[in-house]
């Protein structure tokens, strides 16, 4: 069960939580992670596809990195999409060599700490975003990746307080309200969760992954039915089925959510 909370916890910081629990983690009884991004054109968002596009398009964004591997967008799409295929050291290796070439891009930057702590490298990862922030010149997406790895660390306190310094800096930003509302799924107060969640998707810029995190939370809480609208907004009939199906099974165990609780009660403040 433990490894299980460590599973959703990665996926819940990668901006596509719901997503990537019915294409990438796949659930916890079987193989087991945020940003979404654009494949090249006429391809779906990398949100909304599913594990056999998902390998295509690997391979499709792959062959524009050979090409030019020096292009900070390029790279980043590339890492995102490895990550989405659970390929996390090769994106992690993708974001070490686009950062070699851009290294005063702070997008990139907060990209490679992303990459670091979906390897596993968090106090790395922690490090890079870290040495990228400038206190003259604070960047948002900085704060908000800050305040992901902080999670991932079990550090939800001050995470929380970086994803409020981010919204001080750029308010209403739907992401960063996704990434507060996600760490308090993490603390298993949902209500709290759905409150900041609620807040991001009546944003102008909220995307897919942002509404998909809300329907987790609606799920979580065990209102199917209303999860499953949510998610229809967003994915075709089978994924937004196949991820409601994962929710229910997975909630619906003896005890499931408390036993999670229990087994990570030291991984959380």
């Amino acid at each position: 069960m433990a490894a299980c909370l460590t599973s959703l916890r990665s996926a819940l910081l990668t901006g596509a939580a719901l997503v990537a629990i019915g294409v990438a983690v796949a659930g916890c009884a079987g193989k087991s992670n945020i940003t979404t991004g654009s494949v090249p054109k006429s391809s779906k968002p990398i949100g909304e596809m599913n594990a056999t596009e998902l390998r295509n398009a690997a391979d499709s964004i792959g062959q524009a990195y050979e090409k030019n591997p020096r292009d900070p967008q390029v790279g980043m799409n590339y890492a995102n999409v490895l990550r989405m295929n659970g390929r996390n050291e090769q994106a992690l290796a993708v974001m070490q060599q686009v950062a070699i070439s851009n290294p005063s891009n702070r997008e990139v930057l907060a990209a490679y700490g992303k990459a670091q702590a979906a390897a596993g490298q968090l106090e790395q990862a922690l490090n890079t975003i870290l040495r990228a922030q400038t206190p003259d010149r604070p960047d948002w997406r900085l704060k908000s990746a800050e305040g992901a790895i902080l999670d991932q660390l079990g550090r939800s306190g001050e995470a929380r307080q970086r994803y409020r310094e981010a919204l001080d800096l750029n308010p209403n930003e739907p992401s960063v309200l996704s990434n507060l509302g996600m760490s308090y799924v993490l603390a298993r107060d949902l209500k709290t969760a759905e409150t900041y969640l609620r807040s991001a998707v009546a944003q102008p810029g909220a995307d897919s992954s942002v509404r998909q995190n809300l329907a987790l939370t609606v799920g979580l809480q065990g209102r199917f039915q209303e999860a499953e609208t949510i998610a229809r907004q967003e994915l075709t009939a089978a994924q937004a089925e196949a991820n409601v199906a994962y929710l229910r099974s997975m909630l619906t165990q003896q005890n499931a959510w408390k036993k999670l609780a229990a087994d990570d009660s030291g991984n959380t403040n």
